[in-house]
């Protein structure tokens, strides 16, 4: 990762993800997307993205070797304090995520995992204090019913469409991508937006009416400039 990278996901970590919906309103871009669920922790998570994606195991694309385990490559892939984020829409009932993965993900310093689709052994990665994000929970392993399609390859999530390399953050308020062309542009009025409500919250504090705080300038605080 590099500096400025770096320098992108410490200043992300140090926002919500609702600040960081607030901004893509406020400059017209998209990202936020609900029902993905704070299932083993409740840490916030936010970084660079990873992606793979799962299709039905008699849509498997050939490959050559021995088979590898979805989400292993991903894993082998990512970079201390990366996300890994899947996308598991093919209507099967299978994990996307498990808990040996958890645990492998964890000794990298992955910083978590964003699912759009369900997810297994939630119990260990509970154990090992490592963020999961998904749509629920299932005990049905994936063996013999999904397989990975790609690693690293442009995905869904929601009607989000993530690269990798785009940026994510992830907490009990859901779940927003930003993607890399837009990153700071999109710090810079989360920041602003962050700023603004931490003195209002000063105010209220000092005991100034809600009414006053959350006066017009609040209402049109997202408007585009």
């Amino acid at each position: 990762m590099t500096t400025t990278e770096q320098d992108r996901v410490v200043r992300l970590k140090r926002l919500d993800a609702s600040a960081v919906s607030d901004a893509l309103d406020k400059l017209g871009l998209t990202g936020s997307v609900a029902g993905l669920n704070q299932l083993s922790t409740t840490q916030k998570i936010a970084g660079r993205v990873v992606t793979y994606r799962l299709v039905a195991k008699d849509q498997a694309p050939a490959q050559s070797g021995p088979p590898r385990h979805l989400g292993t490559t991903a894993g082998e892939t990512a970079q201390q304090g990366d996300v890994i984020v899947v996308e598991q829409k093919t209507g099967i009932e299978a994990g996307s995520w498990g808990g040996i993965l958890s645990l492998g993900a964890k000794v990298r310093g992955i910083a978590g995992v964003v699912s759009d689709g369900l997810v297994r052994d939630i119990d260990e990665a509970r154990s090992y204090e490592f963020p999961v994000y998904a749509r629920g929970t299932t005990v049905r392993t994936a063996r013999n019913r999904v397989v990975e399609e790609a690693t690293n390859i442009p995905i869904s999530v929601g009607d989000i469409t993530v690269s990798a390399g785009d940026f994510v953050i992830a907490d009990g308020g859901g779940v927003v991508f930003i993607q890399l062309a837009h990153i700071d542009d999109v710090l810079n009025a989360a920041e602003e937006i962050a700023t603004r409500e931490a003195t209002m919250a000063k105010a209220l504090l000092a005991g100034q009416p809600i009414t006053a705080v959350m006066g017009g300038d609040y209402e049109y605080m997202l408007n585009k400039a």
